[in-house]
């Protein structure tokens, strides 16, 4: 059973940057598509950012082009994501999503094209 587990969320200002990492177990991270969604209080989950598994071709919502970067380290089992010039409306509860069904770039920022999921980190930043 493939399990993934997210690290590195926190309290930060405006303006400051985090590194979320997701931890991979029971499966192998370059056999996977691998996401990043977010969900803000009162709000619907929400696709930011993903990592195709051949190529590592990379997507991005347009609220975050620019100042997240995905990314996957095959040898330690990971991805992570690298967050820029953090704004208080990327406040959000972070989760980490994989799959291996995709065929389209849409089914990238679908959440029903991910079958694996995380429990979730908390990201706050502040004004």
């Amino acid at each position: 059973q493939v399990q993934l587990a997210e690290s590195g969320g926190g309290l930060v200002q405006a303006g400051d940057s985090l590194r979320l990492s997701c931890a991979v177990s029971g499966g192998t991270v370059s056999n996977f598509a691998m996401a990043w969604f977010r969900q803000a209080p009162g709000k619907e989950r929400e696709f930011v950012a993903a990592i195709s598994r051949t190529f590592s071709i990379t997507y991005y919502a347009d609220s975050v082009k620019g100042r997240f970067t995905i990314s996957r380290d095959n040898a330690k089992n990971t991805v992570s994501l690298q967050m820029n010039i953090l704004k208080p409306e990327d406040t959000a509860v972070y989760y980490c999503a994989s799959g291996n069904q995709f065929y389209t770039p849409n089914d990238y920022r679908a959440q029903e094209s991910y079958s694996y999921w995380g429990q979730g980190t908390q990201v706050t930043v502040s004004s």
